[in-house]
């Protein structure tokens, strides 16, 4: 007798948490949230390290290198230049591309 009550309820619950998520506004990892409010690609040839470490996939020692890269054979001529950079592949790449960009001529 016990057992309907507990149906009851557990569908009831379901119900609602059914509901609830209908109407509830898609999840955005907090990233990618702020990658699309600031739509503006950085420019490898002018960023510093703390700013290519706002770049999702990219962490602090991945920007010094990219950095470090930078000064010791020059500015990038193209994105897929980071190729060059330790640590850098084509998969990383293309996840990177969105957000980077080469400056022209300086």
């Amino acid at each position: 007798m016990t057992a309907r009550p507990r149906l009851a309820s557990a569908v009831l619950l379901s119900l609602a948490l059914a509901a609830v998520a209908a109407t509830a506004p898609p999840l955005v990892p907090e990233a990618a949230a702020a990658a699309s409010a600031e739509a503006k690609p950085i420019d490898l040839n002018a960023a510093a390290s703390d700013d290519l470490e706002a770049i999702p996939g990219i962490g602090k020692s991945l920007a010094t290198r990219i950095v470090q890269f930078r000064e010791k054979n020059g500015a990038f001529k193209s994105v897929d230049d980071l190729l060059k950079v330790q640590g850098i592949g084509e998969k990383s790449l293309e996840k990177l591309r969105p957000y980077v960009t080469v400056s022209k001529g300086k």
